[in-house]
Order: C-alpha cells, then structure tokens, then sequence
C-alpha cells in the first residue's frame, strides 16, 4: 500500500513539474476568434455541428502530442528544426505566412477585450491601451516562472463557459445526439456551413499553437523522462479546451438559435444577446470569459510569434533574457501588440470579416505546417525511438487531408458563389 501510494505521489509530482506547456496552449485556443467561431456556429447551426468536436479533439491531442514529444527529445523548437532540415528559405516564408495569420489572430483578441468592456460600458479607447500595456509589461517585466502562473491563472477563468452552458437551459438529449451523430448530407452542399467547419478547425487546431507549445516545453526543460506526465498535461489540456467549446456552441444554440438571432456581428454580440434570454448571470459570465480569454490570449499570440520567429531565423528569444540580450524577439512582440491593438481602435474598420477570415487562413496553413511536423517527427536520426507510431501518422495524414479538402470545397463554393 505504501509503495502504491509512493508511485502515485511520484506521478503527481512528475505532472506538476512539467505542469502548464500544455494545458496553457490548449485553452488559449480558445480566444476571442474561436469564441466568435464557436458562438456563430452555434447561432447559425445550432446543435448541428456539435459532431465536429470529437474527431477535432482526438486529432488536436495526435497534433499536439506531437509538438510536445519533439521537444522532449530533441531540446529545439518547432521553427528551429524546420530551418534545420528543410533550409531558411522554406523557413522564411513559412514564418512570413505565420506573421500576418497571427497577427490577424492578436487583432481578434484586441477585438474582444474592446467588445467585453463595452458591455461593462468602458469605451475601447480606454481599455484597449490599458491592456496592451498590461501585456506587454507582463513578458517584458516578468520571467517565465511568473509568466506561466498568471497563465495557468487565467486558464480556471474558462470555467465560466462551463456555467453559461448550464444556465442556459440547453436541450441536453438534442445536444448529445447531435455531438455523436453525423449531420444529414444535405447540409455539405452550404458554403456557409463547410465555411463554419474550416473555421472551427482553423481556430481549435491553430498553427501557433504547435510552435507556442514546443518551444515552452523546450524553455521549461522538460525532459525524456518526465515525457509521460508533459503528454497528459497536453491531453488534459485538449480535452478542457474543447468541452469549453462544446459548452459555447451549447449556449449559443440554445439561446441565440432557438429565437431566431443566426448572426452575430463580434464576439460580444453573443453574450449581450443572451441578457434578455437567459438572464444576467449568463451574460457577465459570458462577457467576463471573453475577456479572460482575449487578455489571456492577447499576451500568448504575440508572444508565441516572436518565439516561432526568433528561432526559426536563428535570433535569441526567451522571456528569462533581458530586452539587451533578445532585442528582436522584444521588439517584435512589442510590434505586434501595438499594432494589433492599433488596429481595432480604428473606426469603421470591419473586423468582423478580419476576424473570421483569420481563423479560416489558420485552417488553410494548418496542413502545410503538419507535413512539416510529420516528415520530422519521423526522422529516425532526429527523433531515435520516438518516432510516430503507425496509428498516430494515419490520424495526423488524414486530419491534413481533410482539412486540405474542406479547404478546397470551401474556394469551390466560393467560386460558384453557392
């Protein structure tokens, strides 16, 4: 008895050290852009595209496990063994692609916190500079060790989402037959509906999240033998972001969908519409998960880039370096805050079609950077004993597959305008 429980107690140490990596990167999956995602999809849908989650979890945690386990081993970031092996022009336009995606995604962010505090009546001008500034003193002034902490803080705050699904007075039997059944045929023939499905990959399996999550593992140093307890820091984390998901297409559907509202302008539109229909605590616990989620991610996104970039051009990175010693990497992230929030303080300009089309781009760089992933993380002499299994690389092809033909059929209906 007492050596079971010593093993236990070994094992909950062994996850608490490699703690945060990700469950960190999971959550922050769900930003304002995957929050408008989810709710359009639940305002415009309802139930029916609930199917989704599942095979995107499963896929999301091969994908991440991945990342997590090329970290382990190798000691190197993502963008880091792609300019390795593949050469610094690959490199470089692969990181170009990943700036303007990410920086589309950091505007989204900005966008929510500017659309939660006006639901609270602070004007975006007001709030928008004060938390920029937060971000930004958060990376520059800390080190990794707080960092993490204020992270993984904020990760409870998605709990939040969990609640408004259950005061919203759901269908519960609809929404679970609805989540383990496929949608009729008919529905593959809607741009909107295929668009929707692009959109809900692009943002829960998002690009930067394969460079943000192994380039911590890599900062953190883990190691091989802590692997075991950093892949179920990483499974975890893919199961809670997207049971949150689950709850925010749930409370949309049956709130939104069910009287009529299919369309929904930003991410706020969500939650102030739902006031009137579910109640208050529905919306402020809405409309305060939004902002958890814009702020949290707002520091993550612009950091994530310039860790991605950093490495893959061969420049220091790292929040536990000084400004002096990292001054690319710094000024980057600086860039890409203060242009992100820049943006959204600008009037008139449509953030909404910016906002979706960043999420839909996600979803189009997503395959091209899992070959990448796949042809590396298969390497005998890079990767030893390993490498993926077989049953791992047939999820990770056909989830570049699929995602490759959604993406086409998505041009096609685009072109003949159905």
């Amino acid at each position: 008895m007492k050596q079971t429980w010593k093993n236990w107690r070994m094992q909950i140490m062994l996850f608490l050290a490699v703690l945060g990596p990700g469950i960190i990167t999971a959550n922050v999956d769900n930003d304002a852009g995957g929050i408008f995602t989810y709710s359009q999809a639940g305002a415009q849908f309802g139930y029916t595209l609930l199917w989704t989650l599942l095979p995107i979890t499963l896929a999301l945690i091969v994908v991440q496990e991945m990342c997590a386990r090329m970290g382990v081993v190798t000691g190197k970031g993502l963008s880091d063994l792609i300019r390795e092996e593949f050469g610094l022009r690959i490199t470089f336009f692969t990181m170009f692609l990943l700036v303007i995606v990410n920086y589309g995604n950091v505007v989204s962010e900005f966008s929510g916190i500017a659309g939660s505090m006006q639901l609270f009546h602070l004007s975006k001008y007001i709030s928008v500079p004060i938390c920029a500034v937060i971000v930004w003193l958060l990376v520059v002034k800390g080190d990794y060790k707080v960092v993490e902490k204020v992270f993984l803080a904020a990760s409870v705050f998605y709990l939040a989402y969990i609640a408004t699904g259950f005061v919203s007075h759901p269908d519960w039997p609809k929404a679970l037959r609805a989540t383990v059944t496929a949608p009729p045929r008919e529905v593959w023939s809607s741009h909107d509906y295929v668009y929707m499905i692009v959109g809900i990959i692009g943002t829960t399996i998002a690009p930067w999240m394969q460079f943000y999550l192994q380039s911590s593992i890599v900062e953190k140093g883990v190691s091989v033998r802590q692997y075991k307890a950093s892949r179920l820091d990483v499974i975890v984390g893919c199961f809670f972001t997207d049971l949150v998901a689950w709850f925010i297409i749930v409370s949309c559907a049956a709130t939104l969908y069910v009287h009529g509202m299919r369309e929904i302008q930003v991410p706020a539109d969500a939650a102030g519409a739902m006031k009137p229909l579910a109640g208050d605590f529905a919306f402020i616990l809405f409309a305060a998960g939004l902002f958890n989620a814009s702020l949290f991610a707002a520091s993550i996104l612009p950091l994530s880039t310039a860790y991605t970039v950093c490495e893959g051009m061969g420049f220091e990175s790292g929040v536990d370096k000084s400004f002096k010693e990292a001054p690319f990497f710094y000024w980057l992230y600086t860039g890409l805050i203060a242009l992100g929030a820049g943006l959204v303080l600008v009037p008139n300009f449509p953030l909404v079609k910016f906002v979706l089309w960043s999420q839909v781009l996600n979803g189009i760089l997503l395959p091209v950077i899992m070959i990448f992933m796949l042809r590396l993380i298969n390497k005998k002499e890079l990767m030893g004993g390993h490498t993926n299994s077989r049953t791992f690389n047939v999820i990770a092809w056909v989830t570049a597959a699929i995602v490759i033909v959604l993406s086409l059929v998505l041009m096609w209906n685009q072109v003949t305008g159905k």
